[in-house]
């Protein structure tokens, strides 16, 4: 639990490398909302694997599954009484998906705030995520934007010249659209993957932090500890010890 309020909780959930979550459902209304890692989510209204800056909104009672990939999955989860933000702003659907483009973005943020906000503040940003979010979707992205995604997991080295010349398309606009698409910059997707792959190096392994940073394609220690700063606002070692407050789940 990282904050209690007189309607909501906000907790961070992690989960393990490989690790399926049970079928479950919440008393109350749950926005989720991605941190770093992977999961295949399966609700009423089907599957979709989630890698990237996203959100998902289950009204009380909407059961709902997960599956983690191979780097594992953290998530902030809002839960909170609908008195308490106000019936009018709750989604229709029993589940709502939102994944990359402004909602992702306009998520990252939240998921954020969630963690130093007093409760008017984030009374007041959950509010006007859900309003922002009700608006017309945003369409697909472009079948490029999944190349240079999986070229960045390859390799987190690449630079915008070399991820263009991927996709067959000119560097001088390809950040701008990926950034618009996904929710985050071409860099910040990179330091994300070398985080994900160094957390699970952290909570699942005993290896010294010097050999995790450059495993995880840092240039040292000490970039490592700067950049977990940055995506996550810990430390590496302060993420060694989350190992201790895994979720149960059953493996995969």
């Amino acid at each position: 639990m990282l904050r209690s309020f007189s309607g909501a909780c906000v907790r961070r959930v992690i989960d393990r490398s490989r690790a399926c979550v049970p079928e479950h459902a919440h008393d109350w209304p749950v926005l989720s909302l991605f941190v770093i890692g992977s999961y295949l989510n399966e609700t009423e209204v089907g599957e979709k694997f989630i890698s990237g800056p996203s959100a998902v909104f289950y009204r009380a009672g909407a059961r709902h599954r997960n599956t983690t990939a191979a780097v594992g999955f953290e998530q902030i989860e809002i839960e909170f009484d609908p008195s308490w933000l106000g019936r009018r702003l709750l989604p229709r659907l029993p589940v709502n998906l939102w994944v990359g483009g402004r909602v992702g973005r306009e998520a990252r943020y939240l998921a954020h705030a969630c963690q130093i906000e007093a409760e008017d503040r984030l009374h007041a940003a959950l509010q006007r995520f859900l309003e922002g979010a009700a608006r017309q979707p945003e369409p697909e992205p472009a079948g490029w934007i999944s190349t240079i995604t999986r070229r960045l997991r390859e390799d987190t080295a690449l630079n915008i010249s070399d991820l263009a010349a991927e996709a067959c398309r000119h560097p001088s606009w390809v950040g701008a659209v990926y950034r618009h698409a996904t929710g985050e910059g071409l860099q910040e997707t990179a330091a994300r993957f070398r985080v994900e792959s160094a957390t699970r190096l952290l909570r699942e392994t005993a290896e010294p932090l010097s050999s995790i940073a450059l495993d995880a394609g840092f240039c040292d220690q000490s970039h490592m500890n700067r950049t977990f700063r940055r995506v996550l606002g810990r430390s590496p070692a302060a993420i060694r010890e989350d190992r201790r407050d895994f979720r149960q789940t059953h493996p995969v």
